[in-house]
């Protein structure tokens, strides 16, 4: 289980991290310094809980709450701050817990105790697992991800395979044999240099290149060669 701890005050962070770690041994934590790293650190780790600093330079606690909150499985969060002020808020931001610096021990424990109460993270965890899978790649930039779920198709290219997504491509290192074999129960072999996840197969034409396929939510036509013409068309009519 992983906690993410956003606080720009280095040695609050740390303590924190280790009072956590000595109440819930399972839980590993990771800190960010402001919102911002915050918020690519989540992108990143996909923790199931946030600890979060109210007043930060840059994006504040709240904020960051608030974006944390849109997203489609979002962590349990429990603001840490010095203020009192801003627990309204908090409430409102549907946060699990409210605690005031310096942290007191027995309240950290009530707070996470209080999560596993209501199930949230054990329930995000579980969700994440079955609904969120993703195709990565280490590029110029670092880290990159795609989802499962939104890619359409996979197509071959000299050295890489380029992933289709609706708004996103990733050229990754994995190759068409090992994707096909991984994720056999929604990829369809189209082509030697193509696959397709089938959910978003919405027809099949000839055109003067040969056979291709529409797919849903992009422009890529993956060919089809005569090899794999009849599942393809087994595919359209189930």
């Amino acid at each position: 289980m992983k906690c993410l701890i956003v606080e720009d005050e280095a040695l609050a962070a740390y303590r924190l991290a280790r009072m956590i770690e000595e109440l819930q041994p399972q839980i590993e934590c990771f800190i960010a310094r402001n919102g911002e790293e915050g918020l690519q650190k989540f992108e990143m780790l996909n923790p199931e809980m946030v600890f979060l600093d109210i007043r930060m330079p840059g994006l504040d606690g709240l904020e960051v709450a608030s974006r944390l909150q849109a997203k489609k499985i979002p962590p349990a969060i429990i603001f840490c701050t010095a203020y009192e002020t801003h627990a309204l808020e908090a409430i409102h931001r549907q946060a699990s817990a409210y605690l005031l610096k310096p942290v007191n021990k027995a309240h950290l424990s009530e707070a996470l105790k209080k999560c596993f109460r209501t199930n949230r993270i054990h329930i995000a965890s579980f969700k994440k697992k079955e609904s969120q899978e993703y195709i990565c790649s280490k590029t110029h930039r670092g880290i990159e991800r795609i989802e499962l779920e939104t890619v359409r198709c996979f197509i071959a290219e000299e050295k890489y395979v380029l992933a289709c997504g609706e708004n996103q491509e990733l050229l990754i290192s994995d190759s068409l044999r090992d994707l096909e074999s991984k994720f056999s129960d929604r990829l369809l072999r189209t082509h030697r240099k193509a696959l397709i996840a089938t959910k978003f197969l919405e027809g099949l034409y000839r055109s003067r290149q040969g056979w291709k396929v529409f797919l849903k939510g992009t422009d890529n036509q993956p060919p089809v060669s005569r090899r794999h013409l009849k599942q393809v068309r087994h595919a359209l009519i189930r």
